[in-house]
């Protein structure tokens, strides 16, 4: 026999010993249709976090910050703005109408800053030479439009026997406020003031808050309403008011410088810069936007009742009727701020600003559980501003969250030290009034040595959050 016909000739597999082949094919298959299907799902999880169950939205949410509830939000309707509304732009942004000539609304509210101030002064300047140091810093003009007017307690509505607001105040003057809490229900509107415009709600419409910085003599410094009538009558415009009035509008002054302030306020209520609802947060409730995981995080933090607490003053969450959060509750809050002492009528030891109890206003003066008490604004756009709070004190998110996170667990890193040695706490409310201030709600509600209530990073998160409430910039005026 030959070499080839010696060597053994391998033997065919048998039958038996192929058959285990086919099934491990057909669970290699198996396999693989589930791992598509599993990959297909999470894509589709991923696209429409809200179609899917709950738990795996909310998996969703914490992976990509996809919001797994997306809502629909109600805007006002855009359409070109009226002959009103035109005048009252042009009105807006002309400097003429100062005492100085070199004073618009514009000027404190600048559609670049958010309709708020345009610099980081604590307080902005006026006044016939544009040197005088105004009062209060300007709040913003946005999203006004939905400010209720001032009261105690509940609307009254249409009711022609309603109370005054004086005798709500009085009789609400010995109920003690409730406790506030994010997400939580309270009672609070009942007991404390809300709505109106200014930080101290002296005003209840965009015509009567126009009127405030005209006559002003820290701001726009006009002698009487005489003079911006004929300011008016001189102006460029002055046509448009005999087309919307009649040819004898300039006859009353009075009559001619209030449908002035009125053109504002249509200004304001129909340019949609502002109230544009733009905001990534707005994006992100509708299901258009992801949060980051320190903004997700942030958001998180802020409607926490242990934690920030936030939404307990800034609501967060849409009403149901569709319309966006705005972010404040209209009420009102003494927190105690520091006393800024770069404020000129601060030189004044014996000056104090209490807020609703004045001295801007008068009519609240001896409701003397409201004093200390200011306007809870809206937190859209706050991180565009550089300065905050009723005197301008702080002038970055950093150290306005770090006010409210050790206010009284470290108060010596806020206050001065009075010739004892001691912290002079609420230093910019007089001893007696110093009960008004909230040591209720979170996380004011620390003792002196406790742990704060934020570390650094859940600072930062909400800082990352707070940035998602900013609008897109304005168009260019």
């Amino acid at each position: 026999m030959s070499e080839l016909s010696a060597s053994p000739t391998p033997s065919s597999p048998s039958p038996k010993s192929r058959a285990p082949a086919r099934p491990v094919r057909l669970v290699l298959r198996a396999a693989a249709a589930v791992l598509v299907a599993g990959l297909g799902f999470c894509a589709y999880a991923v696209a429409f976090p809200a179609h899917v169950p709950e738990a795996v939205g909310e998996v969703v949410e914490n992976l990509t910050g996809a919001n797994p509830h997306p809502v629909v939000l109600q805007r006002p309707p855009v359409a070109p703005l009226s002959a009103m509304a035109q005048l009252g732009k042009q009105l807006f942004f002309d400097p003429s109408l100062s005492g100085s000539g070199q004073q618009s609304c514009a000027s404190c509210h600048s559609p670049d800053h958010a309709y708020g101030p345009p610099n980081a002064l604590d307080v902005q300047k006026g006044g016939l030479a544009m040197t005088q140091q105004g009062y209060r810093p300007p709040p913003s003009l946005m999203y006004l439009y939905r400010q209720p007017n001032f009261s105690i307690g509940p609307d009254a509505g249409e009711n022609d026997d309603a109370p005054t607001v004086q005798q709500q105040a009085s009789a609400s003057a010995n109920v003690v406020k409730s406790q506030k809490t994010a997400g939580g229900p309270s009672t609070s509107v009942e007991m404390v003031p809300q709505g109106g415009l200014f930080w101290d709600g002296r005003a209840d419409t965009l015509q009567q808050q126009a009127y405030g910085p005209l006559l002003n003599p820290v701001e726009m410094a006009n002698k009487d309403v005489d003079s911006v009538a004929q300011k008016l009558q001189q102006a460029p415009y002055a046509k448009h008011f005999n087309e919307l009035f009649g040819s004898r509008i300039f006859d009353n002054p009075k009559m001619a410088v209030s449908e002035a302030m009125f053109a504002i306020s249509r200004y304001q209520v129909e340019d949609p810069s502002f109230h544009p609802y733009n905001s990534k947060y707005d994006r992100w409730l509708e299901g258009h936007a992801r949060l980051s995981q320190a903004e997700l995080h942030g958001l998180r933090l802020f409607n926490d009742p242990d934690k920030a607490n936030c939404a307990g003053c800034h609501l967060s969450k849409p009403g149901k009727d569709g319309l966006p959060p705005m972010f404040t509750d209209y009420q009102y809050e003494a927190l105690g701020v520091p006393r800024n002492r770069n404020l000129a009528q601060n030189q004044d030891p014996k000056f104090y600003d209490l807020g609703v109890c004045g001295p801007f206003r008068s009519d609240m003066k001896a409701q003397q559980q409201y004093c200390g008490m200011f306007l809870t604004p809206t937190l859209r756009n706050a991180a565009t501003r550089t300065v905050f709070f009723h005197n301008g004190i702080y002038h970055d998110l950093d150290r306005v969250m770090a006010f409210y996170n050790e206010r009284n667990t470290d108060p010596g890193k806020f206050y001065p030290h009075g010739a004892d040695g001691k912290i002079d706490k609420y230093d910019d409310l007089p001893a007696d009034l110093q009960k008004n201030v909230d040591v209720a709600d979170a996380p004011f509600d620390r003792k002196f040595g406790d742990k704060p209530a934020m570390t650094a990073d859940d600072i930062h998160d909400i800082i990352a959050f707070l940035k998602t409430l900013n609008d897109d910039p304005a168009p260019s005026h």
